[in-house]
C-alpha cells in the first residue's frame, strides 16, 4: 500500500511541546485527517504563527483518542507518536511553496507529494514538480457543513467499503461523517439492516467499535437477527445508521419477514419500520444519535413521500436533529432514456434521498415546545 503525506499545524505556544515530545495532537475538526495516517505515512508540522514548515516525520503506529490527555489541558484528545526521519529541517516562507505547488496544509498529499516535500526539506531547495499528483483527493471525504451532501463515487481511501455490486448500496460517506460528527474513536455503532456491510469497514477504518445485523447476512461478520427484535441489551449503542428499503422496489431476497417485500403504498410497510424505531429507541444510550437514510417512490403515475412520513413516526418517539440531502448519482434511472421519458411524461426521477437525523431524549431534555428563540432582525 503506497504512503501519504500529511501536513498538521502549530502554533508558537504549541510547536515546542510537540517537537520536543514527538507528539502532534489536534481537535475534533481535524481528528478525521489525523485518524487517516497509517504507521509509516510522512508528516509535516506546520506553523501558523511563523509560516515554518518542519519535517520530516514518520508515523509511529496509529492515531488515538484519549480524552484524559494532560497535554494542553486536554483541549487536544486526538494524538499520534511520530520519530524523525534522519535530522528535523525547516523551510521558512512555507506558503511561497504551497501555493507554487498548488498545495494547502489541509491537503492530505499522495506519496510523490510527501516525497517531494521531503526533498525540499533535505535539500533545501525547490524542485521541479510540474504535471505531478501531489494531492489525493479521494482519500478521505471532506466532512460537510451543510445540508447536501454529494459525493462522487460510492466508496474512497485505499479500501473497499461494503460491495458497490449490491442493490441500494448504502455510499460509505454518508456513514464516514456521520461517526466523525456524533461518535468519538472507541464508541459503538449498530447497523441493523446492514446489507453488503458498508458500516461495518467504515467504522473499522475510523476505529469504531460496530455491531451489524441483516435478516439475511451477506458476510460473515453481519449477524443473522430481525431490526424489529435485536439481541442487544437496554441503552448499550452509542450511535445508530439504518438505510432502509424505500418499499418493495428493490429485490433484496425472499425472506418472509423481509420488509422490503412489503409495498410502500401499503400502511403495513411504515408499521413494520416504527417497530425498527422502537427498537432503536429501545438500544440506543439516552441523548445518542440515530441516523435514517430514506427516500421517496414514484411508480405508474402515484408519488409515494416515503421520506415525510418514516420523518413523521421518528419524531414520536426521538427529537429531530436535522434533515440532510443526498444526492443521487448512480441509480439505474439515471440515464438518458428515463431522462427523456420524464420530460416526455411529465413526472420527476428521484435526485435525492432523505437522511434523517434524530437523537433518543434524555430525562432532563426539554420538549421542542418549551424552546424559545431570541432572532436578530435586519433591514432590507
Amino acid at each position: 500500500m503506497k504512503k501519504h503525506g500529511f501536513i498538521f499545524v502549530c502554533t508558537k505556544k504549541s510547536e515546542s511541546e510537540m517537537l520536543s515530545k514527538n507528539i502532534i495532537l489536534t481537535g475534533k475538526i481535524y481528528a478525521p485527517k489525523l485518524f487517516a495516517v497509517r504507521e509509516g505515512d510522512y508528516l509535516f508540522l506546520y506553523n501558523l504563527d511563523t509560516d515554518i514548515l518542519w519535517g520530516t516525520f514518520r508515523a509511529k503506529g496509529e492515531a488515538s483518542y484519549d480524552k484524559s490527555l494532560k497535554i494542553f489541558d486536554g483541549k487536544y484528545p486526538y494524538y499520534i507518536l511520530v520519530e524523525p526521519i534522519k535530522e528535523i529541517k525547516k523551510i521558512n516562507n512555507a506558503k511561497q511553496l504551497f501555493k507554487k505547488w498548488s498545495i494547502s496544509w489541509k491537503d492530505i498529499l499522495t506519496e510523490k507529494g510527501a516525497l517531494s516535500l521531503k526533498s525540499v526539506l533535505d535539500r533545501e531547495i525547490f524542485i521541479d514538480i510540474k504535471g505531478e499528483k501531489l494531492v489525493d483527493e479521494n482519500y478521505r471525504p471532506p466532512i460537510f457543513s451543510t445540508t447536501l451532501w454529494d459525493y462522487p463515487t460510492q466508496s474512497y481511501g485505499d479500501t473497499k467499503k461494503g460491495d458497490n455490486k449490491y442493490p441500494g448500496v448504502t455510499p460509505a460517506f454518508i456513514i464516514y461523517n456521520l461517526i466523525w460528527r456524533y461518535t468519538e474513536p472507541g464508541d459503538l455503532v449498530c447497523d441493523p439492516m446492514a446489507g453488503s456491510g458498508t458500516t461495518i469497514d467504515v467504522c473499522k477504518e475510523e476505529k469504531r467499535n460496530v455491531i451489524a445485523f441483516d435478516i439475511v447476512p451477506t458476510r460473515e461478520d453481519i449477524i443473522e437477527a430481525d431490526a424489529r427484535n435485536l439481541p442487544l441489551k437496554d441503552n448499550s449503542v452509542d450511535m445508530i445508521f439504518i438505510d432502509s428499503p424505500y418499499g418493495d422496489n428493490i429485490k433484496y431476497n425472499d425472506h418472509p419477514l423481509n420488509i422490503g417485500n412489503i409495498p410502500a403504498t401499503k400502511e403495513e410497510f411504515f408499521d413494520e419500520l416504527e417497530k425498527v424505531m422502537k427498537e432503536c429507541l429501545r438500544v440506543l444510550k439516552e441523548g445518542k444519535v440515530l441516523a435514517w437514510l430514506i427516500g421517496d417512490q414514484w411508480a405508474k403515475g402515484f408519488f409515494i413521500p416515503v421520506g415525510l412520513k418514516i420523518y413523521e413516526r421518528l419524531t414520536k418517539y426521538f427529537i429531530p436533529i436535522d434533515i440532510v440531502c443526498v444526492i443521487r448519482r448512480h441509480q439505474t434511472s439515471n440515464t438518458p432514456f428515463w431522462h427523456s421519458k420524464a420530460l416526455q411524461h411529465n413526472f420527476y426521477l428521484r435526485g435525492f434521498k432523505y437522511l434523517i437525523i434524530v437523537k433518543k431524549p434524555s430525562r432532563k431534555e426539554k420538549k421542542i415546545k418549551d424552546l424559545k428563540i431570541s432572532w436578530s432582525y435586519y433591514e432590507r
